[in-house]
């Protein structure tokens, strides 16, 4: 497939990167810094913002990576996955956002989230919240074909590739250790075996590491 990742020098994108490349799909990076500090040989310097529908045209996925802590910008990740959208709407292009893990419901009922918990650190609710309003936003669009995907609660920049993850729902899911995390290597990969599947358009869901 054709896959562009937008916001491609962050961690988690480069790691999307060099595994749908591992995989032998046809991979553009997209970013806003001159520098190429991803695996893609086609890196395009463009903001998010600044894409147009031409831009990408011919891609059969477009992977979200987008992220920031900066309180001042956290609107962008809505405006960003909204921007997206917009110029994927009525196309057969997929866009797949690498979400958060906030929002998982702890309750059947889906009243409740993780990070409404009375142990969530407070310092975390700022971009928990714009991802979940984000999130909020796409689920009012059904002119585009969206995925959401969340990770586990510990979301570990340098852990290991071990390929043992499982996939799960929108409601917060613990490990038979009772525990709730992923590599960034792991969720890279199964931000590709979305991709390649086809399957869960128009949904969140949530993986985590076995």
């Amino acid at each position: 497939m054709k896959i562009a990742v937008v916001a491609a020098n962050g961690r988690v994108a480069r790691k999307v990167i060099t595994e749908a490349i591992k995989r032998g799909h046809d991979v553009a990076a997209f970013g806003r810094h001159e520098e190429n500090n991803t695996d893609a040989s086609n890196y395009i310097i463009k903001d998010i913002l600044d894409l147009t529908k031409e831009d990408l045209v011919g891609y059969d996925v477009v992977v979200d990576a987008f992220g920031t802590w900066a309180s001042e910008t956290m609107h962008l990740h809505t405006d960003t996955s909204q921007h997206l959208a917009d110029l994927l709407e009525n196309t057969n292009t997929r866009l797949l956002i690498v979400g958060g893990a906030g929002s998982l419901y702890t309750n059947k009922e889906h009243t409740e989230t993780v990070s409404s918990g009375p142990d969530f650190p407070h310092d975390w609710l700022p971009v928990a919240n714009a991802m979940a309003d984000a999130l909020n936003k796409l689920r009012k669009r059904n002119d585009v074909h969206w995925t959401y995907l969340s990770p586990a609660a510990n979301f570990v920049a340098d852990g290991e590739a071990s390929g043992k993850y499982t996939f799960a729902n929108e409601e917060f899911t613990l490990n038979r250790n009772n525990e709730s995390s992923i590599s960034y290597a792991d969720y890279a990969s199964a931000m590709l075996d979305v991709i390649e599947s086809g399957k869960h358009d128009q949904e969140r869901i949530s993986v985590f590491q076995d």
